[in-house]
């Protein structure tokens, strides 16, 4: 008899090509129960015939970085399962089959080592191919500069990628260049271990310094291309958002967020579903004049702001995880881009007087 499979869903779903995911993970867990008519064999053999896409030595390095665990406790890859086992694995998403083509495209490197690499990442630029965007992304990039390493090697639309930000929000990024590194990644972003910190200039000056968002993230009922917040808890996904006030300027406020768990647009449409939209957010309604005065200069000004930042004002601003050989833990930040940072002086000069742009009384 085959064993009964309980559920073989993945906790994050990956989004469609066209929608990057705001600190989003690439993972996929499973889970099942034993018949009890199974027959012992190997578990590298057991989970090979289940997962799609799943090769014999990909299972392995999953069980190596003990990812596969069998009635909560982790084994290895030559463990026999038994009736009744209740067997788990977390395994970095399935590759697709699309091709990326290796270019030399330039990259800003924070940290590397023979596990992994820390990358800035400038806005405008995709993550990896999709739909509209096949040439010219951070995976092309990579599959250049890693082109001699076996994991960037076979073609894969995502290798090494455990997480991602949106083409038009810039910062931090970590991608792993072993499976090993990958598998071990792949569990701290899981168990939501991996300290993620953004910078966001917001509209409006939120009553409360500090605060949590929550509620489920799923796609907008009606508009594929944003996400939605849904007060039924049987819809979407749960999402979770820390956020500080960092500092306030009367009409727009700059905020750090601290992503708990990693949805599309999280934050994005965490902070419209607070009414206060990112700056310059044209997806999620921020690219409007949502608060202030009816004065020309004012329109003026804060029209020459979008001018300077022409995408959502959302920086990746640190990133801290255990380093999936030695343990140790290791911290990154990146400073903000010229565009947002102008921007944010801008409106602190504004804010303390030092910028006249209301038309006389």
């Amino acid at each position: 008899m085959e064993e009964k499979e309980i559920s073989n869903v993945p906790v994050t779903e990956l989004p469609e090509d066209d929608l990057q995911e705001e600190g989003g993970e690439l993972y996929e867990y499973y889970r099942w129960t034993v018949d009890r008519g199974q027959t012992p064999v190997r578990i590298d053999k057991f989970l090979t015939h289940r997962i799609e896409n799943a090769s014999r030595t990909k299972v392995q390095a999953v069980a190596e970085a003990g990812n596969i665990r069998v009635n909560g406790r982790a084994v290895k890859s030559n463990y026999c399962v038994k009736p009744m086992d209740e067997i788990s694995v977390l395994m970095p998403h399935p590759p697709r089959e699309t091709t990326v083509t290796p270019q030399d495209i330039p990259l800003d490197i924070v940290y590397e080592d023979e596990h992994l690499i820390v990358l800035n990442k400038a806005a405008g630029m995709v993550v990896h191919p999709g739909h509209g965007n096949h040439t010219g992304t951070l995976v092309n990039a990579l599959a250049f500069h890693l082109q001699d390493l076996p994991l960037f090697q076979n073609g894969e639309m995502r290798p090494g990628l455990v997480h991602r930000i949106d083409k038009d929000t810039s910062g931090i990024l970590v991608v792993a260049k072993t499976e090993r590194a990958l598998n071990h990644l792949s569990r701290q972003f899981f168990e939501h271990t991996i300290d993620r910190r953004y910078l966001a200039l917001v509209w409006g000056n939120p009553a409360e310094d500090a605060g949590v968002i929550t509620g489920n993230i799923g796609r907008h009922p009606r508009d594929r291309m944003q996400m939605w917040v849904f007060a039924d808890e049987s819809d979407g996904k749960p999402a979770v958002t820390h956020y500080s006030v960092v500092e306030r300027f009367g009409y727009v406020t700059l905020v750090e967020c601290r992503l708990e768990t990693g949805r599309t647009h999280q934050i994005r449409a965490h902070f419209r579903h607070l009414g206060n939209p990112l700056f310059n957010d044209s997806r999620y309604g921020g690219d409007r004049i949502l608060r202030g005065t009816t004065f020309t200069k004012y329109k003026q000004f804060v029209n020459n702001c979008f001018a300077l930042l022409p995408r959502q004002a959302l920086h990746a601003r640190s990133l801290a995880f255990d380093h999936p050989q030695t343990g140790k833990r290791m911290s990154f930040e990146s400073e903000l881009p010229d565009d947002m940072a102008q921007v944010i002086e801008k409106w602190r000069k504004y804010a303390t007087g030092q910028l006249t742009v209301h038309d006389a009384p």
